[in-house]
């Protein structure tokens, strides 16, 4: 059986039971169990500026979302978030832990546009990849088909990228949050944790988005189901089934959930403890795969 050790300890106490920059230890803690741990000189800067973050773009909350794993250099991604939680995530990245730039809002063009860069990512925001596609070109009566090179910025990139993942498998635990019936959505400061039979199940954790599935429900179906707090999507529907494993940690302290849709992000709750949160480090590439494997 494996125990807490102390600076898990201290991360569990201090977390706080939000996913921001005070449950950033524990975040790295598991993060470095896949060997891309942060030197002691990152983390604390990370602690210091995202608390500038915070004051400085007058945020409610700000998560340190991960980390994409570049050639040449790695994003350090954090967002920030407004009283209502659901509200649109402002992005942030730095390369050094210490300077922060807001990125753009994901676009459905830009999501199209971006599909077709294969590989890994470079670390260099104004990298521009070449990709080759075929345009229909009118001349008078006669349509033909030209080759274009299209320039694709890795800027571009990045935010489609992070907000894919965050609507795949950004995930938060059932009652963390709670929907006001006149709309926000708040942090429930009532939260004391789910239990340990209930850290076990999929249908225990939703995803941390506006919701997709829920709204197709019909009124059986959401009989029994609570609408302060069952307002989002659940795990347990997610496609490919068996997309999410499931470990007990430290002895049973810690549930840990891992995605293998996209490898690298990593959620944790600690059962009848207000401490949960999650954290991406990888490549930023989706395993399409999986289907395959499963």
């Amino acid at each position: 059986m494996e125990t807490a050790s102390p600076a898990t300890q201290r991360a569990l106490s201090r977390a706080a039971g939000r996913m921001d920059a005070e449950s950033l230890l524990l975040s790295l803690e598991l993060a470095s169990g896949s060997g891309q741990g942060l030197s002691p000189d990152r983390r604390a800067s990370l602690l210091t500026s995202l608390t500038l973050v915070k004051r400085d773009y007058r945020y409610d909350r700000v998560l340190f979302w991960g980390r994409i794993l570049g050639l040449v250099a790695d994003y350090y991604i954090a967002q920030g978030l407004s009283a209502d939680q659901l509200a649109p995530r402002k992005t942030l990245y730095s390369l050094n832990c210490t300077e922060w730039s807001l990125l753009p809002p994901a676009t459905e063009e830009m999501v199209v546009q971006t599909s077709v860069v294969k590989g890994r990512f470079m670390g260099d925001p104004s990298h521009e990849y070449e990709h080759t596609e075929l345009q229909k070109v009118n001349d008078g009566e006669k349509v033909f088909e030209e080759e274009v090179v299209v320039q694709i910025k890795e800027e571009a990139r990045l935010v489609s990228v992070i907000d894919q993942i965050d609507k795949a498998v950004a995930i938060i635990p059932r009652g963390a949050l709670f929907k006001t019936p006149f709309g926000p959505i708040h942090v429930n400061r009532t939260f004391e944790g789910l239990s340990l039979s209930e850290s076990k199940k999929l249908s225990s954790y939703f995803h941390f988005r506006e919701p997709i599935d829920m709204k197709n429900k019909t009124l059986l179906e959401k009989a029994d189901l609570d609408p302060s707090l069952d307002f989002m999507d659940s795990l347990e529907y997610d496609i490919p089934k068996g997309s999410w494993s499931i470990q007990m940690e430290r002895g049973n302290a810690l549930v840990v959930l891992r995605s293998l849709l996209w490898p690298g992000l990593t959620f944790y709750h600690a059962p009848h403890t207000k401490n949960y949160g999650y954290i991406y480090v990888g490549t930023g590439e989706k395993n399409i795969d999986l289907p395959f494997m499963l």
